[in-house]
Order: structure tokens, then C-alpha cells, then sequence
């Protein structure tokens, strides 16, 4: 079929003819119907008609159960059609690639954390050189324990921001582009993810330079000098 092709249908022994100006992408994988003709109103007008809606039953099994048999009761023209078991086969076959998701975002905090100690750790004893030239011009260990505290934060907070960005602007992509879903943003998402990388910062530091700052003065510079 082409623009510009004619079609003719029989419904309940009534013809029904139109020519075909428009076409629409299919896309059989989606749970939407894909059946639709639309013809103009005015050529339906004395055909009979059926119409298909959707409706969300009450929760449980018995009260839905109950809300169809009384729906069927009062209205026995309508075709009831329970959709749940497609729904819940469609879950069971989503709930493994979201417990994939959940590992791999598991692992990557993991890997993320071990890298984060690792860049602490490698930069320890220049820490230690830089703290114990402060504290010998006068800077007291609580300032610099405030310093240390402040710039872990800084730089996990950021981290967390900008990894928060990157997750809403993935999310996003594959809502418009990948399923064809309505997106919703939640503006709590970057705020959030600052707020843990922030502190997973924070304790990452505070674990790989927590003897940096107990260490004397004296015996840093003598490493220093040597």
C-alpha cells in the first residue's frame, strides 16, 4: 500500500471506502495497539461502532475480581479483557535486567570507591609533607582537619553531580529514544547523588589520611629531608 491507494471495508455488511493519504511507523514490539485506520467522522456516521478504553481495576485479586464480575453484571455488552498476567509477564521478564542494573551500579560504586582510596592513598605523604610545613608555621591540627574535610567533600560532592547528570541524561535517551516512554525527571536525583558522593568521599578520605595529621611534625620533615 502507497499513498494515494484506496481501501474498502465491509463492516457488519456496510462498505466502508477512503484513499489512503497518510502512514504511520509500526512498531510491533511496543504493548500499544498498532491497528488503528482512521477514517474522517462524517464517513462513520451510520456505521455501527465499537469502542475500546482502558480502566485500572482496584488492587488485590478479590476486589478486582469482584469489581469485574459486577462490571460484567451491569454491563453485559462490554468484553472484560484482564490484562494483569501480560503485565506481570512483562515484569518477571524485567525484573533480572533491573537486577543487572543494581549490580552493575553496585560494582561501579565499588570500583569507584577502591580508585578514589587508591588516588588518597598515592597523594599521602605529599598530604603529610604539606600538613606538617602548615602546622610548623602555626596552622593548628583542627584547621587543617577542617581544610581536609572540606576539600573531600568538594571534590566527592562534584563527583556525585556530575554523575547524577550523566545518569538523568542516560535515563532520558533511552526513555526517548530506546522504550518510547514518557520521561519524568526528579529534580531530588543530582541533589541526591552529590550528597552520597559526598560522603563516600568523605569516608574514603578520611580512612586513607586519618594518621596523617596524627603524625608529629618533626618526624614528617625528617622523612622529608632523607
Amino acid at each position: 500500500m502507497k499513498l494515494g491507494d484506496t481501501l474498502r471495508f465491509d463492516i457488519a455488511g456496510m462498505p466502508a471506502e477512503g484513499r489512503i493519504t497518510s502512514l504511520r511507523k509500526v512498531d510491533w514490539g511496543s504493548m500499544r495497539v498498532n491497528f488503528f485506520v482512521i477514517f474522517p467522522s462524517d464517513v462513520l456516521d451510520d456505521l455501527p461502532a465499537s469502542y475500546i478504553a482502558a480502566f485500572r481495576a482496584p488492587d488485590g485479586r478479590e476486589a478486582g475480581a469482584a469489581f469485574d464480575n459486577a462490571l460484567s453484571r451491569d454491563f453485559p455488552n462490554i468484553t472484560n479483557v484482564d490484562v494483569t498476567a501480560s503485565i506481570a509477564q512483562v515484569q518477571r521478564v524485567l525484573d533480572p535486567v533491573i537486577r543487572a542494573v543494581e549490580f552493575l551500579f553496585g560494582f561501579t560504586l565499588a570500583a569507584g570507591l577502591v580508585v578514589l582510596f587508591a588516588a588518597v592513598t598515592a597523594t599521602r605523604e605529599a598530604r603529610a609533607k604539606e600538613y606538617a610545613v602548615m602546622r610548623a608555621m602555626g596552622a593548628g591540627a583542627r584547621l587543617l582537619g577542617q581544610v581536609q574535610r572540606a576539600e573531600l567533600l568538594g571534590v566527592g560532592a562534584l563527583a556525585g553531580l556530575l554523575a547524577s547528570l550523566a545518569a538523568v541524561a542516560v535515563g532520558w535517551a533511552l526513555a526517548r529514544y530506546a522504550f518510547e516512554f514518557s520521561w519524568n525527571p526528579s529534580p531530588w536525583v543530582p541533589l541526591a547523588g552529590g550528597a552520597a558522593g559526598a560522603l563516600l568521599a568523605l569516608a574514603a578520605g578520611w580512612w586513607g589520611l586519618r594518621e596523617v595529621l596524627r603524625r608529629p611534625v618533626v618526624e614528617t620533615l625528617r622523612r622529608a629531608a632523607e
